[in-house]
């Protein structure tokens, strides 16, 4: 009876583990798009990674969600090449239309590995950058963070720069919002600041910035000249010298924090002047002369000057009269005289401290006292009896240090009165205990279920009150989330509401989902956009903020199948009631558990039917006149891959030149270790390959795979890439009508794969470094190892993970994922305006086709607006018509919209009616048979030149197949 219970297990587990497989995330993926796609009224892009997803936001005419996610380990292993290459993909491509860049505090963990703010030189067009709480990036902020001319919202806190905070900050004419909070940067503030007329917020807290506040002087600029500010938050630094007077003409100033530095000097008058001046801290300073007068300033409800050197005097006449203020803070002021009644009056008074004076006299506390005021903290004044106080006034009244505790013990012993910060009700299941990390749901009261809210800190860099007890303003924070964010009614809680004078503001801020399962990723993605992206708007109490979201871990991966539960009853029943029905199941899952283990094995190494993982060279079929090589003859003719054999290089490894054993000469890609594509694509590209059959595709001549080997072997192009030509590398003069016969060879060899191969072929990767240039320069396209098979049900478009490579990378596959023939030929126009330029893609930080697109000019006659972009060796061909009409061309084959682009087939009799034109003889009919082309069986194709070994030729052939899988490949 054992062996039959051990059998029935093992059955369960077979069928338990088969039922926990699920793909990692394509329905989530789906869901996802599905969601977003159904948003049509909306026009933004949103591209969000959360913890190994990063933070885009770009504005186009769709809205869609892009979603890709790395393993940990991967994530951390390759953080360099991954943003390196999503960010930098998506500027290039959308660098026109970026609005927002962020990245999640945190996520960046070792500076050495990546050098990413050297991707603001590459980008121009961004208006808003959040790299917050990313301590790690560290070291000097580069100056070229000045050329980002149309950004608006810059916010680097806490990242852990040094040195001085580059002048050319100035330069960015656009800033609304700048926040340089929190690192550790030193020097002066620099005047450049002043050129930003559009700033509202400027934070430069908490670092050890010195010296004075810069002024104007002349047509020098200075922080003077900021006429539409409203935050000044320089606080925590070592600034010094006097409060500049003409700070008082920045009449738009709602807060000033000066605190924590070294000022001297008195306060100028014209501070008290500012009418919208809602928060003044200039508390911890060396500030002497008069108290300031406030009186104007009618706006006020917060004001900190303790702890200055200020000329002893009595209570100012604005103690009185200042009706918003709410929490006032004067210790260690030389303030005496007695206190005035009316200030305990004030109807918005909170908190009020004026420790360490030398008021004295009875303290009066009596009348309309404000409902409000919770604190009142005299220690250490002169004050000699407090017999007159109100005794409705329920707060903390603290006397300690002066006379009249001598006299009378009454508020003398208490201590300020432990005040509970305002928390949101639990509700009915405040009280069950749920798993770590999970809380009780008030969206599911019913039941009280247990759940993960999406959670994250709430930061209120100036509040303006100090009573984190009252329930009214918290509750309409909560409230104006739960309208703002369309969340439901109970969803919303916050806690650990931690505040002190002179501190931001913060809390811990919960959002519940609705069901039990938690949040899906859209959902979070949603509401952390919002609060992000600032789209939300607090009670103006509260003032500006900023979010920082805990990863969510809880995203549901779809409801497990009602039915597992009853099957596996249902076979333990039947087990148990007929033990040969167990036997004959128990046999009927080993059975499964082999097809499996078959399934497996030919998922993991896609060779495995033509012999063990290609070890056994009798069996590896002959694909179509691909020959397999045994690794031996491949060491032997590369005289064991010595340098001198070498040709080319790249991420995947090197490419040898040897002499195979028929004679001829061929290049040999070798995969290094580490480096490897999956046997999968590996395998896709030797199809691939083998099939197509053209005298403007590169030819296989057979591959290896055998002890942990990856080898394909092609015939040999002596005259290198087109990209090594175009930068002289070859020594070979490339002059217009060379180029043109250049661009029609890659154009057939593009058009035959999309229009005669069966099924069509999409190659995914043209660029310059993919079209290699024979001895008598015919082009020949190569490096099939990221292309796609089309089906004629697929014909159109595929959904596919994005791959391709920076700068050729078709924007609308890009955005929606839908590869189609159009995104080659989006390639191929890249590659035509650098036959025009002999410019890279990406140059210096522009972007080729947005600087074609820009300069060109219908009016010239001669250039046609391109003198300075065409390259200096074509420049007299300007002149000529099918020059024009070259440009035309390229510039409709990168048409953002895949539905305006042309076929390649209509590309290659466009290029052949120029070639016509211009007097050059046709390399061949535009027509696309089978006479001119083949089909994908090789019948009708046309022969290949034999390969001849041009041992002078220096140049390499720089195959640039992707063994190293990332989802874009930047170069």
């Amino acid at each position: 009876m054992q062996w039959v219970l051990l059998l029935f297990l093992l059955l369960l587990c077979l069928q338990s583990g088969s039922s926990e497989t699920n793909p990692q995330d394509g329905s989530t993926n789906k869901t996802i798009m599905d969601q977003m796609h159904s948003r049509s009224n909306q026009t933004n892009l949103e591209f969000v990674l959360m913890y190994g997803e990063i933070g885009l936001r770009i504005k186009g005419e769709t809205e869609t969600i892009f979603h890709s996610r790395q393993y940990n380990s991967e994530f951390k292993e390759g953080l360099l090449s991954w943003i390196n290459t999503y960010l930098a993909c998506s500027m290039m491509i959308f660098a026109s239309t970026v609005i927002r860049l962020r990245l999640v505090p945190n996520m960046i963990h070792d500076r050495s590995e990546i050098k990413l703010l050297e991707l603001l030189e590459i980008i121009e067009h961004e208006c808003c950058r959040d790299l917050s709480n990313n301590p790690s990036l560290g070291g000097p902020l580069t100056p070229n963070i000045g050329n980002l001319k149309q950004l608006t919202i810059l916010n680097l806190l806490g990242c852990s720069f040094t040195g001085n905070i580059p002048q050319e900050i100035g330069n960015l004419r656009q800033l609304t919002f700048l926040a340089l909070n929190m690192n550790q940067f030193t020097g002066r503030i620099p005047p450049e600041l002043g050129l930003l007329t559009n700033l509202s917020w400027l934070d430069l807290s908490a670092n050890q910035l010195s010296g004075q506040i810069p002024v104007s002087r002349g047509s020098d600029p200075g922080l003077d000249k900021l006429v539409a500010t409203k935050h000044f938050l320089f606080d925590n630094n070592k600034l010094d010298g006097p409060i500049p007077p003409s700070l008082g003409l920045v009449k738009t100033l709602q807060i000033i924090r000066l605190d924590h530095n070294q000022f001297y000097g008195a306060v100028p008058d014209s501070i008290g002047n500012l009418t919208s001046l809602m928060e003044l801290s200039l508390a911890s300073n060396q500030l002497r002369g008069a108290v300031p007068d406030l009186t104007n300033a009618t706006n006020l409800t917060y004001v900190d000057m303790s702890n200055n050197a200020f000329a002893s005097s009595g209570a100012p006449r604005w103690f009185s009269t200042s009706t918003a203020l709410n929490t006032l803070f004067m210790d260690g002021n030389g303030l005496n005289g007695t206190i005035p009644n009316a200030l305990f009056s004030l109807p918005q008074m909170q908190r009020i401290s004026l420790a360490k004076n030398t008021l004295g006299g009875s303290l009066t506390m009596t009348g309309k006292i404000s409902s409000k005021l919770r604190v009142v903290n005299l220690t250490n004044n002169q004050i000699i009896d407090a017999n007159n106080v109100d005794p409705s006034y329920t707060g903390s009244l603290i006397l300690t240090g002066n006379p009249a505790c001598l006299e009378n013990i009454n508020f003398c012993t208490l201590k300020e009165k432990q005040q509970v910060s305002y928390s949101t009700s639990p509700g009915p299941c405040g009280a069950i205990s749920c798993p770590t990390g999970q809380l009780p749901n008030p969206e599911t009261s019913q039941n009280c279920a247990c759940t993960t809210p999406f959670e994250g800190v709430m930061n209120f860099q100036a509040p303006a009150f100090s009573d984190m007890t009252s329930p009214e303003l918290f509750q309409q924070l909560e409230s104006t989330l739960i309208q703002n964010l369309s969340l439901a009614p109970r969803s919303v809680a916050l806690s650990d509401v931690d505040f002190s004078p002179g501190a931001p503001l913060k809390f811990r801020l919960m959002f519940f989902p609705v069901s039990e399962m938690g949040f899906n990723r859209s959902e979070v993605i949603r509401i952390s956009s919002v609060l992000a992206n600032q789209i939300y708007k607090a009670p103006t109490q509260f003032g500006p903020y900023y979010f920082t979201a805990i990863p969510y871990f809880a995203i549901p991966s779809g409801k497990k199948s009602s039915m597992r539960k009853g099957v596996i009853i249902g076979i333990a029943i039947a087990g148990f009631v007929l033990i040969v029905g167990l036997v004959l199941v128990a046999i009927y899952a080993l059975r499964q558990k082999k097809i499996a283990k078959e399934a497996v094995e030919r998922t993991t190494n896609p060779f495995a039917s033509w012999g063990a993982g290609g070890k056994d060279n009798g069996d590896v079929p002959q694909l179509k006149g691909a020959r397999y090589f045994v690794f031996e003859e491949l060491k032997k003719c590369t005289n064991n891959f010595s340098e001198t054999h070498e040709i080319g290089s790249g991420g995947y490894g090197k490419v040898y030149k040897g002499k195979i054993a028929n004679g001829q000469i061929a290049a040999i890609k070798r995969a290094q270790q580490g480096s490897m594509q999956g046997a999968a694509e590996f395998k896709n590209e030797i199809e691939l390959l083998s099939r197509v059959h053209h005298k403007n595709l590169v030819s296989l001549v057979g591959f290896c795979y055998e002890q942990g080997e990856q080898m394909l072997v092609y015939e040999y192009i002596s005259n290198g890439t087109l990209r090594d030509n175009l930068m002289g590398k070859g020594g070979i003069q490339l002059d217009w009508m060379k180029r043109l016969k250049i661009a029609i060879g890659s154009a057939k060899g593009l058009a035959y794969l999309h229009e005669l191969a069966n099924p069509p072929i999409i190659h995914r990767d043209i660029k310059s470094t993919n079209i290699l240039l024979d001895e008598s320069l015919t082009a020949k396209v190569a490096d099939f190892g990221l292309s796609k098979l089309v089906s004629d049900t697929q014909k159109g478009h595929v959904s596919t993970q994005v791959k391709g490579t920076l700068g050729y990378l078709d924007p609308e596959y890009y955005m929606t994922q839908q590869l189609s023939e159009k995104s080659d030929v989006y390639s191929f126009g890249v590659v035509m305006l650098e036959l025009l330029t002999s410019r890279q893609p990406i140059e210096k930080g522009k972007y080729i086709v947005r600087e074609i697109r820009t300069a060109i000019d219908q009016y010239d006659q001669e250039y046609y607006g391109l003198k300075s972009l065409i390259d200096p060796a074509i420049r007299d061909s300007a002149k000529l018509v099918g020059f024009r009409r070259f440009v035309q061309l390229a510039m409709e084959c990168v048409e953002e919209s895949a539905a305006d682009r042309p076929s390649m087939n209509d590309v290659v009799k466009e290029l052949e009616t120029i070639l016509q034109n211009e007097g050059g003889p046709l390399l061949n009919s535009a027509s696309l048979s089978t006479e001119h082309f083949g089909d994908a069986t090789g019948r009708g194709q046309e022969e290949h030149s034999p390969m001849k070994d041009d041992s002078s030729s220096s140049s390499a052939f720089d195959y640039n197949s992707v063994y190293s899988y990332s989802a874009v490949e930047p170069k």
